[in-house]
């Protein structure tokens, strides 16, 4: 079956469909990145009659009526838009929001004399042998724009002027290539047909093209949507942008989706900054009851499973059921409530939270049973616990959207304490704490999500610092505090051991600066008598902790064997087996505490 029809037009055909909405250009994750140099190289290319290769467009299905008449679908651009942008910028002088969210003008100045293309600047609409705006002379008469600049330059030779502009203007008569995909794809051939032919190598993820579908619909008021999920994502990080959406799109500052985002104008907590995939992604499961976002895409559609036919009604109520979803997902009670549970189960940094995936399930957990009427203790209990289980298991590591699919039908037909017990039993038996846990703590890797859930555990026990009577690990992790190694580092590389050796998970404590500098590159058995020495003499320059009581329970709390203060370089690896079995006690009974 063709998959895609390939046809040439004229650029002011394409423009022209771009005007009446034939063909709908959504903003997709981005605004127009393109420097202004770059439309400037577009236009030269095209003056040339250099190729500027394709665009390609994915029709929306014939949607039915409620009357049973069709409505045809419009062009939806998944490639090319930065192009087509700059030719309706350039030529039709239309207004870009640029990669600050700013609405600007792109003006192309040409010099009919020396056939150049540049930016316009003040010094060239100071010199008259620029034509300044190429939109301007292009929607113009030929004969007056020609007949004008020869009156501003008479010694210009009158026959290469005729020549230079009449081939300017007749830029926009030059051809480009539309591939345009067939409506019936399914949105997996649609990507894997995009990754295929394009060849910058960008990949556009399931999301894209949802914000694609979003973004074209002015029926159901896509393009507000699209903005909210933008705008909310955007305002998350850089809170001072909430006055430029004031200033510069007045409209969606009347819309309710600001009203409700409005609290983010004083926000800093960066642990959950989401982007516009996760925020679709969780709005999308959370309400659809769904985890695919192919499944979003096609119910944007109208897109009805069974009959296999589109029909507006359900487009309709896919768009007003994924608008709660947005909704739900940016309101300040919801997002700062689901925060403070993850931050109480030990999760105070962003640095702890390596997986979109499991945070965004995590949400998902929390709004649907918030939907289904569980009680905000247990919701607390569940989202806790259900996070934490995702990320010693690695759930959604593998292939996340089966799993979202499959967890999310599961919530919702049966009580979630069943469904998470189920889980555990099956997951999280006596052999993994004792045999798989340790094993996944041998490791280098000071990123590997069963080290954060183990330093989780010490934030929620409220543990100090290793050797440190008050501060504590908290502290040090939010003040980005650095990682030391019990066996010191230099120390351990001058006894021959390489960086897979001694940079072990289980050699790595939250220690203060000022502690790991006079604990400098001894063996352990001699700090430790140093420690000691000046706790029993009360010289508490290595230590604050003024008895040996103190120090045994600091070893505790850090999951330090206590055998270590008699250790050396022989004793390196029996030290690194007994930590891991400590440190994997120590995660066990935090997760039945959560």
């Amino acid at each position: 079956m063709q998959k895609y029809s390939v046809n040439q037009h004229l650029i002011e055909t394409i423009l022209a469909w771009v005007n009446s909405g034939e063909i709908a250009i959504p903003e997709i994750q981005r605004p127009f990145v393109w420097d202004s140099s770059k439309v400037r190289d577009l236009m030269d290319s095209l003056y040339q009659g250099y190729p500027i290769g394709y665009v390609i467009a994915w029709r929306n299905p014939n949607v039915r009526l409620k009357d049973g008449s069709l409505s045809e679908g419009k062009k939806i651009l998944i490639d090319g838009q930065q192009r087509v942008t700059a030719l309706t910028a350039a030529i039709l002088g239309q207004y870009v929001i640029n990669k600050t969210y700013e609405r600007v003008k792109i003006k192309i100045a040409f010099h009919p004399i020396n056939e150049k293309f540049e930016v316009q600047n003040p010094a060239i609409i100071k010199d008259k042998t620029w034509l300044h705006d190429i939109g301007e002379v292009i929607n113009g008469s030929v004969l007056k724009v020609i007949r004008d600049y020869l009156k501003l330059n008479p010694e210009a030779d009158e026959g290469k002027i005729e020549k230079t502009i009449t081939t300017l203007l007749n830029i926009p008569k030059k051809q480009i290539g539309l591939i345009e995909l067939a409506p019936d794809l399914d949105i997996e051939t649609v990507t894997e047909i995009f990754i295929r032919i394009n060849s910058k190598g960008v990949v556009l993820s399931q999301a894209d093209f949802a914000m694609s579908k979003i973004a074209a619909n002015t029926e159901f008021d896509g393009n507000t949507l699209r903005k909210a999920i933008d705008y909310f994502c955007h305002l998350v990080i850089s809170p001072e942008f909430y006055n430029h959406i004031v200033d510069n799109d007045k409209e969606f500052a009347k819309t309710d989706f600001f009203q409700k985002m409005q609290w983010l104008r004083s926000e800093s907590e960066d642990l959950y900054d989401p982007q516009y995939t996760d925020l679709i992604r969780v709005a999308f499961t959370s309400q659809f009851n769904r985890g695919r976002l192919s499944d979003l895409v096609s119910l944007l559609s109208g897109r009805n499973f069974e009959t296999r036919t589109f029909e507006n009604e359900i487009a309709a109520n896919s768009f007003e059921t994924l608008k709660q979803g947005v909704l739900n997902f940016i309101n300040e009670t919801n997002y700062k409530r689901f925060l403070m549970i993850i931050k109480s189960a030990g999760f105070i940094s962003p640095e702890m939270l390596r997986s979109q995936n499991v945070i965004n399930f995590a949400y998902i957990v929390y709004l649907k049973l918030k939907e289904l009427g569980v009680n905000s203790v247990a919701i607390e209990k569940y989202v806790r616990r259900w996070f934490v289980y995702t990320i010693l298991t690695g759930r959604y590591s593998g292939s996340p959207e089966s799993v979202f699919d499959f967890d999310i039908k599961q919530i919702v037909h049966k009580p979630f304490d069943e469904y998470i017990k189920e889980k555990e039993e099956g997951e999280l038996s006596d052999a993994f704490w004792n045999a798989s846990l340790p094993q996944s703590l041998d490791t280098s890797v000071a990123s590997s999500p069963f080290f954060h859930v183990f330093l989780a555990s010490q934030v929620k026990a409220n543990d100090k610092g290793f050797l440190s009577k008050d501060v504590l690990i908290s502290d040090l992790i939010s003040l980005r505090g650095d990682i030391h190694h019990l066996f010191p580092k230099d120390y351990l590389k001058k006894n021959g051991l390489d960086r897979s050796k001694y940079n072990q998970i289980a050699n790595y404590v939250y220690m203060q600066s000022e502690i790991n500098i006079k604990v400098g590159n001894k063996p352990p058995k001699e700090y430790f008598e140093v420690v000691k020495t000046q706790i029993l003499s009360g010289n508490q320059q290595v230590s604050g902790l003024s008895n040996l009581q103190q120090l045994l329970e600091n070893l505790k709390m850090n999951c330090v064997p206590i055998e270590i203060q008699k250790m050396s370089i022989d004793d390196y690896n029996d030290f690194l087996i007994l930590r891991r079995k400590l440190m994997a006690t120590k995660i066990k009974e935090y997760y039945h505490s959560l």
